[in-house]
C-alpha cells in the first residue's frame, strides 16, 4: 500500500469518526430520556464505530409504526366498548388521587376501573399451575392463555393435558409465546409439536423474521404472563408456563429456584385481562375475535363488602407513554404511610429513585424485597449499585435468599392498594416489554400482600448500610458499570 493511500485511508477515517460524533449529537437526544442519551453518546464517543452499530440495531424502542397504529386501532375499539356500561358506579366514594389515578390509566391504556372483584394470591409454584390446570378442566367456551415463556415439561404436563381435555370438548384453545425466550429454552420444537399435536391454536408474539418482513428491534419483548377460561375466571402475575428451574443447565448446576406470586381473578375484571389477550392475539394473527368476548356487564359481581375496584392496566412499546411506569410513581407519590416493593430485577430510573427516596424523607416506611443471589450477571450488579443510595434515604432492604430467586412481582401502597402482574422494576419493563399490571384496591387484598410479604421477611435477612459499606471496591466497581449500561435502551 502506498503511503498516499494509506494517508487518504487515515483522513477518511478521521473524517468518518468525527461524522458520526456529529450525527450522533444531533440524532441521540431526539425523543429519549437524557440518561439513556448520555449512555448512548458515551458509548459512540468511546467506541464509535461499534458503537453506531449497536445504536442502529437497539437504539430505537418503539414497535413498528404499523403495529402502533394497530394498537391504538384496538384501543379505541375497546374503549368505546367500556363506555356503553358504568362498572364503578360508587366511584364518588374512592379517594380523589386514586379516582384521577384510574383516569390516568383509562387514558393511557383504555381499561376502566371495575368494580365487585374478587382475587387470591397463590405463592405456590405448583399449586398455581394446578388451579390454572382445575380451571382450563371447567371450560365451555374458549381458553386463552399467554406467557413470555411455555414449556411443556414434567411441571406444566397437566396444565397442557387440560387444553387438550379442552379441544377434545369442543373448546378453544388459544396459545400466545413469546418467540425469542420460548425459543431459548429446552426442547422448545417438542413443546410446539405438542401444542399441534393437541389441537391448540397458536402463534409467536413478536417474532423475528426479517425476511418475512417480522422485524424490530430483537430484544422488544411481550413478557406477559395471563390465562382466562370463558371470561369468568382470570390469573395473572409473575409467573412462566415452565419448570421452576426454567430447565436451564446454568440454573439446574446452581440450584436455583423460582419464587412467584399469582393472583386469582374472578368478577368482570376478568373481561380487562381477556382484552390484551385479544389485543396480542390481533397484533400477533390479524384475527380480531373481540366478539367472541364476554362482556363486562355480563359477569357476576361480587356483592360482598369485601368486593375489590380492580383496573387492568397494559404497557410496553406499543403505547405511547410508559404506562406502568406513571402507575407506580403516582403510587409512590400518593402514599401516607408505607410503600412496600418487590422486584426480581430493580433498576429504576431517576424519576423513580426519586420517588422512592422522597417517600422515606416523607416519613412513610419504605421497603424492597430482592433476591440476595442473580440469575442475570448485568441485571443483578446494576440492582446492587442502587443499594447505598436506597439505604442513606432509609428504604429497608429484605434479601430473599438462595438458591430461590425471588421473582415476584408487586407494589402495595398503605392498607388498601396493591399493584400484582408481569412488570419488574427496571427500565426493561418500563419501555422495552410488553407488560401487563393489575392494579387492586380493597383491604382484604391487601391483607393477602402482607401476608405475603412477611413471609419473605422471615425467611430472608435485611441488608444494613453497615453492611453494604464494607462491600469490597472490586463489586462495586462493577455494578457502577452495569448500571451505565443498563440505560442504553
Amino acid at each position: 500500500m502506498s503511503t498516499e493511500l494509506a494517508a487518504l485511508i487515515g483522513v477518511a477515517l478521521i473524517l468518518a469518526d468525527l461524522a458520526i460524533r456529529i450525527a450522533a449529537l444531533i440524532i441521540v437526544p431526539r425523543e429519549r430520556k437524557p440518561t439513556a442519551a448520555m449512555a448512548w453518546l458515551l458509548a459512540i464517543f468511546l467506541i464509535p464505530f461499534i458503537g453506531i452499530l449497536f445504536f442502529l440495531l437497539i437504539g430505537s424502542a418503539k414497535l413498528p409504526k404499523r403495529r402502533r397504529e394497530r394498537q391504538r386501532e384496538i384501543n379505541e375499539l375497546i374503549a368505546a366498548r367500556a363506555e356503553r356500561v358504568d362498572l364503578a358506579p360508587d366511584r364518588e366514594s374512592w379517594p380523589d388521587w386514586f379516582v384521577s389515578l384510574t383516569e390516568q390509566n383509562r387514558r393511557l391504556g383504555a381499561l376502566p376501573a371495575i368494580e365487585g372483584n374478587s382475587a387470591q394470591l397463590i405463592g405456590d409454584y405448583q399449586a398455581s399451575i394446578d388451579a390454572m390446570t382445575a380451571e382450563i378442566d371447567t371450560a365451555t367456551r374458549y381458553v386463552h392463555v399467554e406467557f413470555y415463556i411455555v414449556s411443556h415439561d414434567s411441571t406444566t404436563k397437566d396444565f397442557f393435558a387440560a387444553m387438550e381435555r379442552a379441544v377434545l370438548r369442543g373448546v378453544t384453545v388459544r396459545v400466545l409465546l413469546d418467540f425469542v425466550a420460548s425459543n431459548r429454552t429446552a426442547d422448545h420444537d417438542a413443546t410446539y409439536a405438542e401444542l399441534d399435536r393437541i389441537g391448540a391454536q397458536w402463534s409467536f408474539m413478536l417474532p423475528v423474521h426479517p425476511l418475512k418482513g417480522q422485524y424490530q428491534r430483537p430484544d422488544l419483548r411481550n413478557h406477559r404472563k395471563l390465562v382466562v377460561v370463558d371470561g369468568r375466571v382470570g390469573f395473572t402475575g409473575s409467573q412462566n408456563l415452565i419448570d421452576r428451574s426454567y430447565n436451564s443447565p446454568k440454573n439446574l448446576k446452581r440450584g436455583l429456584q423460582w419464587q412467584e406470586l399469582v393472583a386469582r381473578v374472578t368478577g368482570p375484571i376478568v373481561t380487562g385481562i381477556d382484552a390484551v389477550f385479544l389485543s396480542d392475539w390481533y397484533l400477533e394473527t390479524d384475527e380480531l375475535i373481540v366478539s367472541e368476548s364476554v362482556p363486562a356487564a355480563a359477569v357476576p359481581a361480587d356483592p360482598s363488602p369485601e368486593a375489590l375496584v380492580c383496573q387492568v392496566v397494559p404497557s410496553g412499546p406499543g403505547y405511547d407513554a410508559e404506562n406502568n411506569l406513571r402507575l407506580f410513581l403516582t403510587l409512590i407519590n400518593s402514599a401516607q404511610r408505607r410503600a412496600i416493593i418487590t422486584s426480581p430485577y430493580f433498576v429504576p430510573d431517576e424519576a423513580m429513585l426519586y420517588a422512592i427516596t422522597s417517600a422515606c424523607y416523607r416519613g412513610l416506611d419504605v421497603q424492597l424485597f430482592v433476591s440476595e443471589i442473580g440469575d442475570q450477571g448485568s441485571v443483578w450488579h446494576a440492582q446492587r449499585s442502587y443499594y447505598r443510595d436506597l439505604l442513606r434515604a432509609g428504604v429497608k432492604i429484605w434479601l430473599y435468599p438462595g438458591p430461590y430467586i425471588l421473582h415476584s412481582k408487586h407494589l402495595s401502597i398503605d392498607d388498601d392498594v396493591a399493584v400484582i402482574g408481569s412488570s419488574n422494576m427496571d427500565i426493561r419493563s418500563f419501555s422495552l416489554n410488553a407488560e401487563i399490571s393489575l392494579l387492586v384496591r380493597g383491604a382484604s387484598f391487601t391483607a393477602q400482600m402482607r401476608e405475603v410479604e412477611q413471609g419473605y421477611r422471615d425467611v430472608g435477612r435485611q441488608l444494613t448500610l453497615e453492611e453494604w459499606d464494607r462491600e469490597p471496591g472490586s463489586a462495586t466497581f462493577l455494578d457502577g458499570v452495569a448500571r451505565l449500561t443498563s440505560a442504553l435502551q
